[in-house]
């Protein structure tokens, strides 16, 4: 009760500032209930489907002036049903979400340290991961300028509790980490280049060392008669946590259309992978910090915290989007095949999947959003995934989304 009368004091004092300063308290309640039947991995036979609902929940506090952002974002997930209904301990606690402020020396060059998101271009490296309900973000500082040109400089050093020796057994992925990244936009046309320096921690003869991987590369996006086409081009190499050395790449080519109320989306991504007989170096991309759940299929089968270091992926997709007033429809199929031998005898064919959504925005702050998948696995996915190619292999979610706005 104490806690939330100081939140009602702060917020109190905040409304009563300056008329120049910009003050927004918004929330966010976000519960969704999946049904399961091989989602992420394929089903055995016989396995009965799971029904959980999740959710999250949001108050996100801004601050503007002119030469100050601040935004803290407090977050609270949970399964339903994991917390008693007598609450008698504290093992389910409120999290920071995000937690920073950006300091602008000049109209164009800005500082921005804390615990924030990370978005870049598509997604594909750095993104928010906002269909997971606990989102991805950094505890970094981001040096930004901005003006013809888009440059920003991150750097994050991270330790815990134990900084003896500067020993780092925090759950991260990274111990040190440096990115540069470029954008320029023109008309009709964009281009960005990102070099990301990426130190994970390791332990070697009772010592803790930084293994480092570099990944060079971009996007560039231009307009083609009618179509768009946009492409991505990256490459790792250095030296993974096992202290192999790694040459990997991701290629993605993307033409797109977009009328009144339909949009067209045809698209190849290949992300290199390491085949069973390769021992020399390691080969498989990795996308690390990037909204993988919208690039290779709803169901997760690859890079949701999974096919790490594996063989790769060829991913041929299509999809379809429509919307018209508040009702949007989307359907996506996506041909997987693996870019690695997976055995020396095994089809590269890994399976079609179809994604099925509809939205409907019910008012300006609420929507419901419902979603069918099916997997169409092969036995190649089965050495890979386990479980049984054979039986039926789908996932169906619904979610509720309401972002009220408390003051503005």
């Amino acid at each position: 009760m104490k806690s939330f009368k100081y939140l009602l004091f702060i917020v109190a004092i905040v409304t009563s500032l300056n008329l120049s300063a910009q003050f927004s308290l918004t929330g966010e309640f976000r519960p969704r209930t999946e049904v399961s039947h091989g989602y992420s991995k394929l089903a055995s036979e016989g396995q009965d489907a799971s029904t959980f609902t999740a959710q999250r929940t949001r108050l996100n506090f801004l601050f503007n002036t002119e030469n100050l952002h601040t935004k803290l974002v407090l977050q609270d997930v949970r399964t339903w049903g994991s917390q008693r209904q007598l609450v008698t301990n504290e093992n389910y606690a409120t999290s920071v979400h995000e937690a920073w402020a950006e300091v602008f020396f000049s109209p164009e060059f800005s500082l921005k340290a804390g615990r924030q998101e990370l978005i870049y271009d598509d997604h594909r490296i750095f993104g928010s991961v906002g269909w997971a309900h606990q989102a991805r973000s950094h505890d970094i500082a981001v040096f930004k300028y901005e003006k013809d040109v888009k440059l920003h400089f991150g750097i994050a050093h991270h330790e815990n509790t134990n900084r003896t020796n500067s020993l780092y057994m925090g759950d991260d992925a990274y111990k040190n980490l440096q990115y540069i990244w470029f954008n320029k936009v023109w008309e009709k046309e964009s281009l960005s280049l990102l070099f990301l320096n990426n130190g994970k921690p390791v332990m070697k003869d009772g010592d803790e060392t930084t293994n480092y991987s570099q990944t060079i590369g971009g996007r560039v996006t231009f307009p083609l008669k009618s179509v768009k086409v946009a492409s991505n081009v990256y490459f790792q190499a250095g030296e993974s946590p096992t202290g192999q050395d790694i040459s990997a790449y991701n290629f993605l080519l993307e033409v797109s259309k977009k009328t009144a109320n339909n949009s067209f989306v045809l698209g190849l991504e290949t992300l290199s992978g390491t085949a069973y007989d390769e021992s020399a170096k390691n080969k498989s991309f990795t996308p690390f910090y990037g909204t993988n759940h919208k690039f290779n299929g709803f169901m997760d089968y690859f890079y949701v915290g999974n096919h790490a270091n594996s063989v790769g992926l060829n991913d041929i997709y299509f999809k379809y989007g429509y919307s018209k007033n508040k009702i949007g429809v989307n359907a996506h199929i996506h041909y997987f095949a693996a870019a690695a031998d997976i055995t020396s005898s095994a089809d590269k064919y890994l399976g079609t999947e179809i994604d099925l959504s509809l939205s409907w925005k019910v008012n300006q702050v609420s929507s419901l959003s419902f979603g069918f998948s099916k997997m169409f696995a092969s036995e190649s996915m089965e050495i890979l995934k386990g479980g049984d190619h054979s039986v039926g292999q789908q996932w169906a979610y619904i979610m509720l989304s309401v972002k009220p706005i408390f003051i503005k």
